[in-house]
């Protein structure tokens, strides 16, 4: 029961990177850049987590955030390193 649930997690963690991110996609192959750009992408999923607007998809709250300046301090305002 308890594995049941570990493998939960690590597929939707994977579901959003490789859905959000295009993680699978992602042909960087020279040093250490693919495991750089995993730990940027999993930094960048848990601070669009952290906002308790549950109305606008994570998707939706980064593009947001590549838009307007304003909106991506409020997200980085409600996270807590």
């Amino acid at each position: 029961m308890l594995a049941r649930g570990h493998w939960g997690i690590e597929n939707q963690l994977h579901w959003h990177l490789d859905v959000t991110f295009k993680e699978d996609a992602c042909r960087s192959r020279k040093g250490f850049s693919g495991q750089n750009l995993s730990m940027l992408r999993k930094l960048a999923l848990q601070i669009a987590k952290a906002t308790p607007d549950k109305k606008i998809s994570i998707r939706k709250r980064l593009y947001r955030a590549s838009l307007n300046s304003q909106y991506l301090l409020q997200l980085l305002n409600n996270f807590k390193f």
